[in-house]
């Protein structure tokens, strides 16, 4: 049998492509219209360098830090993604390989498994919500995730509707039903070890969405789900601060690219942004969220905690990130895949992938702990960084 190990996120995404139907990829890779934004994200993180130091470098290195009342073990958590049926065991994999390796989780509330499992996995999940249905419907929503021990909530404001793909769109099964199987029966057949792995845990892969309705309710699909939130208007400002009321505790807006959003964020009451374009898969010509931190980070950055997520791929991206003014990093992709190719061990080796690379670059930078990451750090390019809605 072979190394399940990989050294990179890349050949996760390699064996995430190997192992997966293309039609269970292919929501995975995503993106919006001609990919502009996603390419962004991850080729602006090439365009940093590092200034490192030839000696006296500190043989010691402190990566832990603390996000939104949380210690975390490095700069780096989950971010909360959709249905993740690419493994049988889903959120609850992912929240257990954040717990091992001593860092917080994101659960979707448009996740595959309920709140209460993946808070009994991981003590430090935070609920993402998105603005779907009615304030009752959402208060709701949040109630169940207080119940269930939720550390925080992540309002999601970073999606607007599709605007197709030019490479295409998977094709994904609203149910999955016999019929739904024979159709998609070819695509899957050439992929065993998926196949396996759903059949070992005698599940099929689930579509279904349990935290959008109360607990012990049939949950709608994420498609039914998906419905409600294109009928429901986007949030108000007053929304932001209504919903922040209401949970009264640690509380993210995910999806900021402007400076005066982040200081209306401010005003609303949040104690946390993550800087964030929905991975590429919102609205297509968005700068690269790395373009955009800096001008943030400044404006609010001594007011409350400011992540960013989008395109991190390696450690050295969450340096270059908490170094333009970032508290710490949201993976997306990366676990995705490491979770396709090999379930919660695999995100345990993306995140070993990211401990190891934020480790080697301190140790080149001669910093010894994350707080003293700074601009001074990195090599940037002249017209690299983009002020949106005001500035400095």
């Amino acid at each position: 049998m072979p190394n399940p190990w990989f050294e990179t996120v890349a050949i996760a995404q390699q064996r995430a492509k190997r192992r997966l139907p293309a039609f269970v990829y292919g929501a995975l890779i995503a993106g919006s219209e001609r990919g502009q934004t996603i390419e962004d994200n991850v080729a602006a993180f090439t365009e940093l360098q590092f200034a490192p130091h030839a000696a006296g470098n500190p043989a010691d290195r402190h990566l832990d830090t603390r996000v939104m009342d949380q210690p975390i073990s490095m700069p780096v958590l989950i971010s909360p993604t959709g249905v993740q049926a690419v493994h049988p065991d889903g959120e609850v994999a992912v929240a257990r390989a954040a717990a091992a390796r001593g860092t917080a989780v994101g659960l979707s509330s448009f996740g595959s498994k309920p709140v209460e499992a993946v808070v009994d996995a991981n003590p430090q999940t935070f609920f993402q919500i998105y603005w779907a249905g009615s304030r009752d419907d959402i208060a709701a929503r949040l109630e169940r995730a207080r119940a269930a021990g939720v550390v925080g909530v992540i309002l999601t404001s970073d999606w607007s509707f599709s605007h197709g793909r030019d490479w295409g769109s998977p094709a994904i099964p609203e149910r999955v039903t016999a019929r739904a199987a024979l159709k998609y029966a070819p695509g899957a057949i050439g992929h065993p070890r998926w196949l396996a792995a759903f059949a070992k845990a005698r599940e099929v892969p689930d579509l279904s969405v349990p935290n959008m309705v109360p607990l012990g309710a049939t949950p709608p699909t994420f498609f039914e789900a998906y419905g409600m939130w294109m009928q429901t208007p986007p949030p108000s400002w007053e929304d932001v601060a209504w919903l922040r009321e209401q949970w009264g505790g640690p509380f993210m807006l995910k999806g900021v690219t402007r400076v005066d959003d982040a200081k209306r964020a401010v005003d609303a009451g949040v104690t946390a942004i993550s800087v964030s374009n929905h991975g590429g898969n919102n609205l297509d010509g968005t700068p690269a969220t790395i373009r955009v931190l800096p001008s943030i980070a400044d404006a609010v950055g001594g007011q409350i905690d400011v992540l960013l997520d989008g395109g991190i791929r390696r450690g050295s991206d969450a340096v270059k990130a908490v170094a333009l003014g970032a508290k710490a990093v949201m993976l997306g992709r990366a676990y995705l895949w490491g979770l396709a190719a090999n379930g919660q061990a695999g995100v345990e080796n993306v995140l070993d992938i990211m401990r190891s690379g934020i480790d080697s670059a301190m140790l080149g930078l001669g910093v010894s702990s994350v707080a003293d990451l700074s601009p001074d750090d990195l090599v940037i390019p002249d017209g690299f960084a983009r002020t949106l809605g005001g500035g400095r």
